[in-house]
């Protein structure tokens, strides 16, 4: 079951600074048929103007992972800890017992992302954070693990959540294959491009919500970037 979600369809608000679209529920958007799938909570696409961001705001109980479509996004925590990443890079916050964080756009141009919310396998934990690049090369062709919460990924930024977010560039025309986890659910989205997932059209933003797929066949109608997330 693969079910096309276009990019025309998601809610969400444009407050000037940010133009925020909600793919699940979320802030002022509610849509009860689209409360998350399984465990991914939350999966806005964020565009945030140059000099603006997020103020620190406190979270806890979560894994909150940030995919840089454009530019870049500074980060600064309660735990003492900054970083910037980059376009095509990731960072990721589990906020467990509690943290607060800001996330502002230093640059003069505007930035874009993913940002992806999974409920964590247990709670209370000490937070933590981390970021890492991920070189769009490396994954020319095939899925590289982005994040993950399963030991063997050793190059994935860890989250401790049964899940795993993988991401890939295709050329137009290329194929690159995907097993899902066995009861799984997950959720594609291309950054750009057009793609065909088992063949369904899914264009650029547009979200493909998939379960009882245990091979993904994804293949470039143009060239394309995309992020999925693997969940139990």
């Amino acid at each position: 079951m693969i079910e096309r979600r276009p990019f025309s369809t998601l809610g969400g608000a444009n407050h000037g600074w940010l133009d925020a679209k909600h793919h699940f529920s979320f802030a002022g958007y509610y849509d009860p048929a689209r409360m998350g799938w399984g465990p991914i909570r939350v999966w806005n696409d964020d565009t945030i103007a140059p000099g603006t961001g997020f103020p620190p705001h406190p979270h806890a109980d979560m894994e909150i992972i940030t995919y840089v479509r454009e530019g870049a996004i500074t980060h600064q925590d309660s735990l003492g800890n900054t970083g910037r990443t980059e376009a095509g890079d990731v960072q990721v916050m589990s906020a467990g017992s509690g943290v607060r964080h800001s996330e502002y756009n230093r640059e003069s141009d505007t930035t874009k992302i993913f940002q992806i919310w999974i409920e964590p396998a247990s709670r209370g934990e000490a937070p933590a954070w981390g970021a890492k690049p991920f070189p769009k090369g490396d994954r020319s062709g095939r899925f590289v693990t982005l994040a993950s919460g399963f030991a063997n990924d050793d190059d994935a930024l860890p989250i401790r959540t049964n899940a795993r977010i993988v991401g890939a560039t295709l050329k137009a025309g290329e194929t690159a294959e995907y097993a899902l986890r066995e009861g799984g659910h997950g959720y594609l989205v291309p950054a750009f491009g057009s793609v065909e997932v088992n063949g369904v059209r899914i264009d650029a933003r547009d979200g493909a919500a998939i379960a009882n797929e245990a091979i993904l066949t994804v293949t470039a109608l143009e060239d394309a970037e995309i992020v999925l997330v693997d969940a139990a």
